[in-house]
Parts: structure tokens; sequence; C-alpha cells
């Protein structure tokens, strides 16, 4: 009888090891496989499809993204309906945002991508997930699921779900949220490759800029000399309203400034997009590329330029702060004066 109890110990012994190491892996052995592979990949490379619900109607974009460590980065944003097109470039020389229809470029000294978060750039949804210690957590059959706080530019986006494939920790969704926990930001990632091989010329402006323009759709002059639609904010800072509209006729075509005075006085000026005939780069001082949802704008000392269907517009207050800078400009839409 007590041999027959020795033999059933052991047996027990061996079904619990066998069935412990069939089981699902814990929170702290995935952190700990996603802090590993922040710290021995050599970059990437990803496509997804991004989802906007931001504005005024949703707005989806094909996003490529090459990343090569430390500092090198080339994000392609590409909207083939609004015939929207931009380049995030990191590269030694500094961080480009380039518009290839346009042939324009903004250089910046610029912390970016490291100031914010970053939805489509995978170390910085591993860096979310990693440092926020009230994270939650769950598996699926095909994936492990975490809820996050996020530092998005955008402040309504203050909560995100990160999927990841079991199989390797590769991203496999994000959906940010705000408060209400609506989803206005849904990322499908369709590829995603580790560790591959670059060229020397991969993340170089003048090339990216090149390549982007073949069979790009470039404006013709009859489309750039068409009437320029007046468009206002449908978002105005409380105390503060317009005041004042107004053409300037210039060498270049027509420009419509708009005075808004009160609490929080800015000025909206916009004019028809022109292609540049040099593809030398502005540079920026001090500033930031910023996500703006349907397109990406150039921060810079009080100051918000964008580029948006054929319209270039820049934003300029003494007295707002980037943030709200950033929530005028997603609501330029209207075609009506309040």
């Amino acid at each position: 009888m007590r041999r027959k109890g020795l033999v059933a110990l052991f047996v027990s012994v061996i079904l619990t090891l066998v069935l412990a190491g069939c089981g699902e892996k814990t929170q702290e052995d995935i952190i700990e496989g996603l802090d590993q592979k922040l710290s021995e990949m050599t970059g990437y490379k990803t496509d997804a499809t991004m989802v906007l619900q931001t504005g005024k109607e949703p707005q989806q974009y094909d996003v490529e993204v090459w990343h090569q460590v430390e500092n090198h980065y080339r994000v392609a944003l590409k909207n083939d309906e609004k015939n929207q097109s931009q380049i995030i470039l990191r590269n030694d020389e500094g961080v480009f945002v380039l518009t290839p229809a346009l042939n324009k470029s903004f250089r910046f000294q610029s912390d970016w991508p490291k100031n914010n978060s970053q939805v489509y750039l995978y170390e910085s949804l591993i860096a979310d997930i990693l440092n926020d210690p009230d994270r939650t957590f769950q598996a699926t059959e095909d994936h492990y699921v975490f809820q996050t706080k996020t530092n998005y530019q955008n402040k309504n986006l203050n909560s995100q779900e990160i999927m990841l494939n079991k199989k390797d920790l590769t991203p496999a969704s994000v959906k940010i949220m705000n408060s209400d926990l609506q989803p206005l930001v849904q990322v499908n990632f369709s590829s995603f490759s580790m560790n591959p091989s670059f060229n020397e010329d991969d993340f170089d402006m003048e090339r990216n800029m090149t390549a982007a323009q073949m069979g790009q759709e470039v404006p013709t002059l009859a489309e750039e000399a068409s009437p320029l639609t007046v468009l206002y904010p449908m978002y105005e800072p409380q105390g503060t309203a317009l005041t004042n509209s107004e053409t300037v006729r210039t060498e270049d075509g027509e420009k419509v400034v708009l005075t808004y005075s009160g609490e929080n006085n800015f000025t909206l000026i916009q004019e028809k997009s022109r292609v540049v005939p040099a593809s030398t780069p502005m540079n920026v001082s001090s500033g930031d590329p910023v996500d703006l949802g349907f397109t990406v704008g150039v921060m810079s000392n009080g100051s918000l330029m964008w580029t948006y269907q054929g319209v270039d517009f820049y934003l300029a207050s003494n007295d707002l702060e980037a943030e709200e800078m950033m929530s005028i400009a997603r609501s330029v839409y209207g075609t009506l004066e309040k």
C-alpha cells in the first residue's frame, strides 16, 4: 500500500509539472519578454491601417513604418481618398516632415518621437505598457491584451487597448479611447518584420522625397488657381470669437485672414497650396511635428502650420497653449461663419 501511495504521489507531481509547463504565461512573463525585445531588437518594418474618428468624418490611412535603432525613423502616411500623403523622417540631420506632392519639407531639431506616445511605433507601445503600474492584462486564444494610460498630444486620447500576438509579442492592433471609452483611433497591423536589413540611404531626406514623388499626383496650375473655399474652426476658446475676415491679394494669389479676438486672441490664415520649386527644407529652430489626426502639422513658437486637401493653413497666437491650438486646428472644417 505504501509503495502504491508513493507511485501515486510521483505521478501527481509529474502531472503538476507538465500542466504548469503548458499553462498560460503570466503578466510578469510578458513584461519580461517585452523588455527583452526592446533591449535586443535592431529595428523593424511594419504596415498598418489607421482609422481616425477624431474629426467631422472617419478617415483611413495606410501607414508604413521603418525603424532602425537608435534614432532612424521613417513613417509614411497615405490617404488615397483625400490624395493626402506625408512622411515623418528622423535621421542624423534632424526630424523632417515631408509633403511629396508639394515638394515641401520642414526640418526640426526635436526629440520626436520620444516626447509623446506614438500609436504606430512598436517601442512606444511597449514603453506605455512597461511604464504604467496600473495597466490591466488579459489573455485570449491568440493575443495578450493590455489596457494602459497614454501620453498622446491629443489629451482626449487618454487610454488605450494594446493587443499583442501571443506567438512573438508583435503588435496586432491598438485602440485609443477618450474618457468615455469611446474608440477614436484604431490601428490594425497587417505585417511586422523584426530586425530587418536597411540600405544606407533608406532614411535620407532627398531619396525619400524623390521616391515618394514617383507616381505621386502633383497639383496642376489649374488646381492651384481654383477658388479657395474658406474654412472656419468649429471650436473656439471660451470668450473668443471671429471679429474680422479679410482677403489679401499677393503675387502668389489670395490669402484669407481670419481674426479671432477676446480672452484668447488668434489669427488663422489660409491659401491654396503651391508646389515648391526646390526641396530645400524649411528649418524650424524650435518645434515639433504634431499629429492633427487628418494630417501632420508643424508646431513652432506660438504658431501651427499644416496642409490639407490643397490648402495651406497658418494658425498664430500669443495667448494659446499648444494643446488649445491643436484643438482649434482639428476643428477647421466649417464652411459657414458661426
